[in-house]
Parts: structure tokens; sequence; C-alpha cells
């Protein structure tokens, strides 16, 4: 199955930058010579290698937790105060620079609101994450930190929308990892020192129903 938009390239946050790099470049070679577009051509690419959004293929896996972005597995390990109340596994990954430029969403499931007293309850409410519960009533939070130029990443998806496994979910902005807390009875299946890629990679399985 495959999960994406249109647009199967680039990222539509970077597109800007992208055509500011592409009128540079001509610039430079029509009016200084093409050794003058060197420079801009080097921008450009590497621009493409930032903000690149390919298709990737989602591995049909129903209970199956598939990774968010691209990048390095960094541990693996129980957490009894973390995101999720009470013990969960947590998932952590470093995430490549230059991996693709959009999360992707771990589970299917509904985006949950993570600021309603409700919610107390079941995530700590406090923290800026992205909580998704699949139809099994399993809760799965999706976390960023190590914000590059203080740049968040950007949700483009909202509360009570439902998501599909391995679908474009945020824009990651060159956050430095991302950490995904599960149930306490899942199977994690990633290793530490692993190089996984977001939307294709499985890192762990949901317990039965």
């Amino acid at each position: 199955m495959v999960q994406g938009r249109n647009n199967t390239l680039i990222a539509r946050e970077g597109l800007p930058f992208l055509a500011v790099a592409v009128i540079a470049c001509w610039a430079a070679a029509y009016y200084l010579g093409a050794v003058w577009a060197i420079g801009p051509a080097a921008v450009l690419v590497m621009l493409y290698l930032v903000f690149r959004d390919p298709r990737r293929e989602v591995p049909s896996a129903p209970l199956g937790v598939v990774s968010p972005a691209d990048g390095r597995v960094e541990s693996v390990e129980l957490a009894d105060k973390g995101v999720l109340q009470g013990e969960a596994n947590v998932v952590r990954i470093r995430i490549d620079v230059l991996g693709t430029y959009t999360a992707r969403c771990p589970v299917e499931g509904k985006i949950m609101d993570i600021g309603t007293a409700a919610a107390q309850a079941v995530v700590d409410y406090r923290t800026n994450a992205l909580w998704l519960r699949t139809d099994e009533g399993d809760d799965v939070v999706l976390q960023f930190g190590g914000y590059r130029l203080g740049l968040a990443p950007l949700s483009f998806s909202r509360f009570g929308e439902r998501l599909g496994q391995g679908q474009r979910c945020a824009y990651l902005r060159l956050a430095r990892y991302a950490e995904v807390h599960l149930p306490i009875d899942s199977k994690v299946l990633a290793e530490p020192g692993q190089r996984i890629e977001a939307g294709t990679d499985l890192i762990a399985k949901l317990p039965q129903p």
C-alpha cells in the first residue's frame, strides 16, 4: 500500500525555498556566467535533500507500528513516567537530517486532543505530542525534540482526524529525535543502532485485542 499526496518529490513547505534557489541559479548563469551558478546549484541540491518527500511502501501489518522518521534507533527502554501515564515502551530515534522531511503516522487511529482534562488520565497533557488511539483502544504517542534553530515540527493533522498507518502527519522541520511511546505489552521489534525508514520499517507490534 502506498500512502502519499500528489506531490511525490518535495514537501510543500520547501517549494518556496527551492523556487528561490532555482531563480538564483538562473540569474547567476545568465548575468555572471555558468561558473557563478555552481554555488546556487549546490544550495539547490542541499535544499532538495532537506525537503525531499518521496512516497513510501507501507507494509500490510494491521497491528504494526512503523517508524515516524528516517534515522537510527538510539534506544529502546521502559519508562514509568513518560508521555503515557504508567509504564510504557519507548523507542527513541535519532532523525537523519537529510532523511525524508515529513513525519509518518506510526499506527492507524484517531488523533486525540492531548489538552483536554480527560486526557490527563492517559497522557501527560503538558507535553507537545501527537496522541493516537487505535480501533483496539491502544494509545500510541509520538513526540519530537531537539529542535534545530528553534523550529518545532509542524502538524498538518487535526484533533478528531483519522490517520492511516504510514500516512504523512507533520513536517519534521529539522527536529533531532523522535520518540514513540507504546503500551507496555507491545512487542518491540527495533534494536538500538538499527537504521530505519519512515513509513516502511516496523519498529513494534501492538498487543493482540
